[in-house]
C-alpha cells in the first residue's frame, strides 16, 4: 500500500507515521498482514524504514501516539512507526509485508504538536 503526504509551510514538522496490521484484529480486522514494514520516501531519496514499533522506543512512541490520540499498540506487536521531523515537502509511504506476504494494512499520518 503506498500514502503520500505534504508538508506545507516553512519550517519542519514532526509526523508520527504507522503501519498497522496484526493489531488491527483487536477491531475485528481479518487477513491482517502479519509483519508490516514501512518505508518513508522523499521523491525517490529513502528518508527511513521501520519494521517493528518497537525498536524505536516504546516509551517515547507510545507517548507520542497518546498526544496524538492515536489507539495504543501493544508493547509486542509487529507493527511498524516512524517519527521524524520532516521538511516542507511531497513524501511517500510505502507499507509492505516484511516477510513478503499479503494481507489488510492501515497507513496513519499524524502531526505532532
Amino acid at each position: 500500500m503506498i500514502a503520500g503526504f505534504v508538508v506545507k509551510g516553512d519550517t519542519p514538522v514532526t509526523v508520527l507515521i504507522r503501519g498497522i496490521g496484526p493489531t488491527l484484529t483487536q477491531f475485528g480486522v481479518s487477513g491482517v498482514l502479519a509483519n508490516p514494514r514501512l518505508t518513508l520516501l522523499r521523491d525517490t531519496t529513502l528518508i527511513t524504514v521501520n519494521d517493528n514499533w518497537g525498536d524505536l522506543g516504546p516509551a517515547t512512541i507510545s507517548a507520542t501516539a497518546s498526544s496524538v490520540g492515536a489507539f495504543a499498540l501493544p508493547a509486542n506487536s509487529l507493527d511498524s512507526a516512524i517519527l521524524a521531523t520532516l521538511q516542507p515537502g511531497s513524501y511517500t509511504v510505502q507499507v509492505s509485508g516484511a516477510s513478503i506476504t499479503p494481507g489488510v494494512a492501515l497507513i496513519e499520518v499524524y502531526e505532532v504538536p
